[in-house]
């Protein structure tokens, strides 16, 4: 199963990693898509290597913020916005790691949206460790996620 990812700038928290790691390894990966930025995606890079899967980088052409994860394949550029947007649409699911609550403004809950807007399988993995999900076909019957912004 191809999976997109998303996540803070900030990072995860070790608990979200453990919770990442069994995420990951429990839902048959096949390739593991992220948005190569600093923080989160960094951080899911290393767990996607650790446990040997196929790896496709989605890089920001604004490179300010880009972890420059290596050992993957590397896609062209896109800005923040049509990136997240291909992630989303070239993937099955979408595992996220955000940084708390749903709010506007934010680059990983707007993919987290756009997939449930997909009717994509969606994984949360909350700052605590919490998985949240939905399946594909309830739409944005997630636990309030994806009904504000």
């Amino acid at each position: 199963m191809r999976v997109g990812f998303t996540g803070s700038r900030k990072g995860t928290k070790a608990v979200q990693r453990e919770t990442l790691r069994r995420v990951l390894g429990e839902i048959g990966v096949t390739e593991f898509h992220h948005g190569d930025c600093v923080g989160a995606d960094a951080d899911a890079h290393a767990i996607a290597q650790a446990l040997g899967l196929t790896i496709v980088i989605h890089p920001p052409s604004d490179e300010r913020h880009r972890a420059f994860c290596g050992d993957a394949q590397l896609l062209p550029a896109l800005p923040f916005l049509a990136r997240n947007q291909n992630i989303v649409a070239t993937t099955e699911m979408l595992v996220a790691a955000p940084d708390g609550a749903e709010r506007a403004r934010s680059g990983t809950w707007a993919t987290i949206r756009a997939a449930i807007r997909a009717q994509k399988r969606v994984i949360i993995v909350m700052p605590s460790g919490a998985r949240v999900e939905n399946a594909a076909d309830d739409g944005a019957e997630m636990a309030g996620v994806g009904n504000g912004n």
